[in-house]
């Protein structure tokens, strides 16, 4: 049965498997209509049902980064036996993925709509209960970010479904979606308890709403909207995170150095590994718990489909692995020498069939996995073989640093101390230096014109955040997709010898992919709906 935004009954009958794991329960598998919301305690599982589409296989769990993500200039699928599907940009209105992901959109969007009409029914702390709707008006406004960012103008509801003769919405202008994400975000920031007071990052607290609001409004000055006033706006959220003082760089590891997790940088995904929080740095993951044998089923393919190559039959150590993403060249030799992030964004071994490592050659650039997230930290056992309790990471604080060096550009038409020092800091932490003191190896060179600080920006946002599932849309907000694209395509032809199919998906990028199809799913009954350009 195909689920589009007339998820009807059984998105009103809201169904609870794999409940986020702040809520610290088993899955609740139903509940009944008479007690949805008569309770702190059942709003907070309803919260959960909203929170629970952000894990799934066709986003965070799977696709925005093993699928969706893998065609851009950081990584691509290996060994691909298919030359159809999004990662070689060759699919159709068709596409599994392109269904799957506006499908969970929505049904995160009528969960939350079901949770915001309802809200007032029990008695409750009233700072609790405006907490939980900042962040289920807030979430409802991500959905929305996502769908606006991958097909453009989308049907806008902002009321449960209750009658099955209301599906056919016309699609709103991306202009007017991007009003209602700004309006319900800005509302939801005041709501919001803090990432302080929540102690994890599987809520939304107020700083998150803050960052998120930058990331909106940047991609709302960049193509294809294109409304430049946004910057300032961008810089201006971007500070509040920073002013809020409830942030900083991981710096330092946990225990003894092993020779891989070496670093304040690999630490963050270490964590994230280990279920542990920091949320100074990591200010929002997407929930992955369990590992199939403990009756949680919501959990991902994190460090499963991306990861360092094990497939042996002894993972007890290692974890399974497929290892389906590969480096490109380009995203190699971007970092400069010392810097810590190359070696454990890119995999610099490989297993034998016995776990036995085989350190690989400067030369072997493309034999090389995207190794961010490795099992071999995972805790929790047994390890199954294809799932992980593994988060990923939504919004981290370096994140937030770029961005307001990005703004802060393009606002003042040069960079401005403040921004230098934001940029410093990531750097001097990927060196594993004093972040807050200047250094010549990691600091970028001064005086930069805005142009070349803007691609110096384009690139530090590779080195730090690559495999994150932010690429293809900056790649698509700077209007460069296209073009770059191309340029590894190239690459690949000219220096990747047996990995050469990697340039398939570049030669296929045509203007047409800056938008992905409307899914056949929605185009099957939504009768008001209309195809993008070009599909």
């Amino acid at each position: 049965m195909k689920l589009h935004i007339s998820y009807l009954l059984t998105a009103i009958v809201l169904l609870f498997s794999g409940c986020s794991k702040f809520l610290d329960t088993k899955p609740t598998d139903f509940l009944t209509t008479e007690n949805y919301y008569n309770s702190e305690a059942n709003l907070l599982k309803v919260l959960a049902g909203v929170y629970s589409p952000l894990s799934s296989a066709a986003m965070y769990g799977d696709a925005l980064f093993n699928q969706i993500g893998a065609g851009t200039d950081e990584h691509f699928r290996s060994a691909v036996s298919s030359t159809t599907g999004v990662w070689v940009n060759n699919f159709d209105y068709t596409n599994l993925d392109v269904n799957n992901l506006w499908q969970q959109c929505y049904i995160g969007i009528e969960r939350a709509n079901s949770l915001i009409v309802n809200i007032n029914i029990p008695e409750m702390d009233e700072t609790n209960r405006q907490a939980i709707l900042g962040e289920a008006l807030f979430l409802r406004s991500y959905y929305y970010f996502l769908l606006v960012s991958y097909y453009g103008g989308v049907p806008l509801k902002l009321e449960p479904t209750t009658n099955i003769n209301t599906i056919s919405i016309p699609r709103a202008t991306d202009k007017e979606v991007y009003t209602q994400i700004i309006s319900d975000m800005t509302e939801a920031e005041g709501k919001v308890l803090t990432l302080v007071q929540l102690g994890h990052a599987s809520r939304v607290g107020k700083t998150t709403v803050q960052g998120v609001l930058a990331r909106v409004c940047l991609t709302m000055a960049g193509f294809p909207v294109q409304d430049e006033s946004k910057y300032a706006e961008a810089l201006s959220w971007a500070k509040k995170v920073k002013a809020s003082g409830e942030h900083s760089l991981l710096t330092e590891i946990v225990g003894t150095p092993d020779g891989d997790n070496n670093s304040g940088y690999s630490q963050v995904f270490v964590n994230e590994a280990q279920d542990k929080y920091d949320v100074h740095e990591a200010m929002w993951e997407s929930e992955q718990k369990g590992n199939r044998a403990d009756g949680y089923v919501s959990n991902g393919r994190i460090g499963n489909n991306i990861g360092i190559k094990f497939t042996g039959s002894n993972f007890a150590d290692t974890g399974y692995c497929y290892g389906n993403l590969r480096i490109t060249e380009r995203l190699y030799r971007l970092y400069g020498n010392g810097d810590l992030r190359r070696d454990w964004n890119c995999g610099k071994f490989t297993y034998d069939a016995n776990a036995k490592r085989t350190y690989l050659a400067a030369s072997k650039i493309y034999d090389r996995n995207a190794a961010k997230w490795r099992r071999s930290y995972e805790t929790l056992y047994p390890k199954d073989k294809n799932y992980t309790p593994i988060n990923f990471p939504l919004l981290r604080y370096s994140d937030v640093l770029l961005m307001l060096a990005e703004a802060d550009n393009e606002v003042n038409s040069n960079p401005s101390a403040e921004a230098y020092e934001a940029v410093n800091m990531v750097r001097r932490r990927a060196y594993k230096l004093p972040i807050n003191t200047a250094n010549a190896l990691a600091d970028i060179p001064a005086g930069l014109s805005q142009l070349n600080f803007r691609t110096m920006i384009q690139d530090e946002r590779s080195r730090e955040l690559c495999f994150e599932s932010l690429r293809r849309l900056d790649l698509i907000r700077w209007g460069i997709y296209v073009s770059r694209m191309k340029e590894v395509a190239t690459q690949f032809t000219a220096s990747a010898g047996s990995y050469a199919y990697g340039a398939i998906a570049g030669n296929n990028t045509a203007e047409r992919h800056v938008l992905f199809p409307i899914p056949s799913g929605e185009i099957s009954v939504n009768k008001a709906a209309t195809q993008n350009p070009g599909w």
